[in-house]
């Protein structure tokens, strides 16, 4: 049961590491998306020609939503943010229309970016095109500084699950040490003391593989319900790849230990059994 447990517990975090890196390009994508571009109206423009311009924006591939912004809409969001009324003592709206974009993650760079603003700002209804290029830098240095140290995490994490779980099988297999000791001096096989440490392990992984997943099942409910726009649980097809993974790992590691540490004690000396 011990065995189990921790098992259980070691697979459990390797399954949260395994989200998270299926979330990643997800979180990534989300934070991309959120950049601001927006393209600014030249004064005077009608509706239905600012109209006909989102729709050819919403045409083109690098788009993935858009917003049309009155003056009315400007202004009433800057009076908001200054906490007073600037048309009153300006005495007119010096805003202008605009359509704010939401891009697509993999044109949220500085380089895709600086032509999109090229390639609009030759539209005679658009005055200009602006965005923050210093926090679009900004977002992909540190989105690519959060993948290096994610994937590390990940190699040094499962190399640490793996040691765990080797040591937590090699003490199982070192209390019945003497058992194995025995089984050798009455003749038995290799391969007939093996079979019942080898088909326990592959129960064990079985066991712990299923207490993991339904553990990780009742996280990833909660992490969904808190954090429904950044973590995705409903699709079942990078979820079943998960926990198949986390089912196979559970019963891999397991029979590798065992076997290992049985080859290990059906080679020591008679004099090493009491070491």
């Amino acid at each position: 049961m011990s065995i189990v447990i921790s098992m259980s517990l070691v697979l459990f975090v390797l399954g949260i590491l395994g989200f998270l890196l299926i979330n990643a390009n997800r979180l990534s994508n989300h934070v991309k998306q959120n950049i601001g571009f927006s393209v600014m109206i030249k004064e005077g423009v009608k509706d239905v020609d600012i109209l006909q311009l989102q729709k050819w924006i919403d045409s083109k591939p690098y788009s993935l939503e858009t917003d049309w912004v009155s003056k009315e809409d400007a202004a009433k969001e800057l009076r908001e943010q200054l906490g007073e009324d600037f048309i009153a003592f300006l005495g007119y709206n010096p805003l202008l229309e605009s359509i704010d974009i939401k891009l697509k993650a993999s044109y949220a760079n500085s380089d895709s970016l600086l032509i999109l603003e090229e390639k609009l700002i030759k539209n005679d209804l658009i005055h200009e095109v602006y965005y923050q290029k210093d926090l679009v830098e900004k977002i992909n240095e540190n989105v690519r500084k959060m993948s290096i140290f994610l994937l590390s995490f990940c190699i040094l994490l499962f190399i640490i699950s793996f040691t765990l779980i080797n040591n937590t099988i090699r003490l199982s297999v070192y209390s019945k040490r003497f058992l194995i000791r025995t089984m050798k001096l009455v003749g038995a096989t290799n391969k007939f003391i093996k079979g019942p440490f080898l088909s326990e392990s592959i129960y064990n992984g079985v066991y712990s593989s299923l207490v993991a997943i339904c553990m990780l099942i009742g996280v990833f409910q909660l992490l969904q319900s808190d954090m429904p726009d950044f973590l995705n649980i409903r699709d079942f097809k990078s979820m079943g790849i998960l926990f198949a993974c986390i089912f196979v790992a559970g019963i891999l590691f397991t029979w590798l230990s065992t076997f290992f540490a049985l080859r290990k004690y059906l080679r020591i000396k008679e004099s090493e059994i009491y070491l």
